[in-house]
């Protein structure tokens, strides 16, 4: 099924029960639906929705470069589309993000975030800081592009030149201030080996929210929601 935006073609797909009890998935960065998909096939006596945001899976590309805030209008503009009203938001990384910010302006009845980035953190690999320090000799301020290519991140590399833009959008916004006024109680999942979003992040977004709780999954990475799917259906279905 799609819905259009913005001159903008968004897929998703709704299954599960027909009853009021509405779960939203979101996935991470450079994902689609079926990343979220074995969560959703767990939890079929809730009335699922899954979409692929903008610029991936089967959802068209912006024709210009988006914001967190972007994503959250298209979210919303789907939700009232399909008339789901406070619904139980579940986002990873990247999704993760978008229902901060979603989840601190609208009617949520709970949230889940799976190693979702909020607190921003200035973060230089060895590569960047030489990097940096290269440019400031003569004759070397020209490598630019060439160096984002070799130097930057495996999402910065595999992304169109729109995409890219919108990484640098929605990485450089601090959500610290949204985290705050979310209400509801949010269920935070992290996997203690998660490099993307250290686990410290998490304790440092634990801390922000008004009903949070953190829950640490030893010796899992940024994607322990799948890595130990029946414990995290366990412990969702305890939150739920």
């Amino acid at each position: 099924m799609t819905f259009s935006i913005k001159d903008m073609t968004v897929n998703y797909i709704q299954y599960g029960s027909e009853n009021e009890k509405n779960i939203v998935l979101l996935h991470g960065w450079g994902q689609n639906i079926e990343m979220m998909k074995p969560l959703g096939d767990k939890l079929t006596d809730y009335h699922i929705t899954i979409m692929d945001m903008p610029g991936f899976g089967e959802s068209s590309e912006p024709h210009q470069s988006l914001t967190i805030y972007d994503y959250v209008e298209v979210l919303e503009e789907l939700l009232q589309f399909l008339n789901i009203k406070k619904p139980i938001i579940i986002g990873h990384s990247f999704g993760g993000r978008v229902a901060i910010v979603f989840s601190s302006q609208n009617n949520v009845e709970k949230v889940v975030l799976f190693g979702s980035p909020c607190v921003r953190h200035e973060r230089k690999s060895l590569k960047e800081s030489l990097l940096k320090k290269a440019k400031k000799i003569p004759g070397m301020n020209k490598l630019g592009e060439y160096a984002k290519k070799y130097i930057g991140s495996t999402d910065y590399k595999n992304a169109s030149t729109i995409m890219r833009e919108t990484l640098v959008n929605v990485i450089n916004e601090d959500l610290s201030s949204y985290a705050r006024k979310i209400k509801c109680p949010t269920l935070l999942i992290w996997g203690t080996l998660d490099t993307a979003a250290p686990i410290e992040e998490a304790r440092e977004l634990e801390a922000l929210l008004v009903d949070g709780g953190l829950v640490a999954l030893p010796g899992y990475t940024h994607y322990a929601y799948l890595e130990a799917l029946p414990q995290v259906i366990n412990i969702l279905r305890n939150f739920l």
